[in-house]
């Protein structure tokens, strides 16, 4: 496996992690910066209180995202896979 190889491999398998990632912590950023502000206006300084709606919104992005971020990692690994003979010179 050459230099180039290596490479290519280890870019799209980050810009595949990076693609699934996104939505989620996208998500996770933005709910928390929304219970922040939520807690400083009221004066809440509850630890759950910024826990437990993070926990609720990642729950709902996997539901609604799973099928696109499960076929996307399908077609990465049948990718990988295919490309494995070359790889190692078979």
């Amino acid at each position: 496996m050459g230099v180039d190889t290596a490479i290519s491999l280890a870019q799209s398998g980050l810009v595949t992690a990076l693609l699934l990632a996104a939505p989620i912590l996208g998500l996770v950023l933005l709910v928390g910066l929304i219970v922040s502000l939520v807690q400083a206006v009221t004066g809440l300084q509850e630890p759950t209180l910024s826990f437990v709606p993070k926990v609720i919104a990642v729950a709902a992005v996997l539901f609604i995202l799973g099928p696109w971020m499960l076929t996307t990692l399908v077609g990465f690994s049948g990718q990988l896979v295919q490309s494995l003979p070359g790889v190692l010179g078979l």
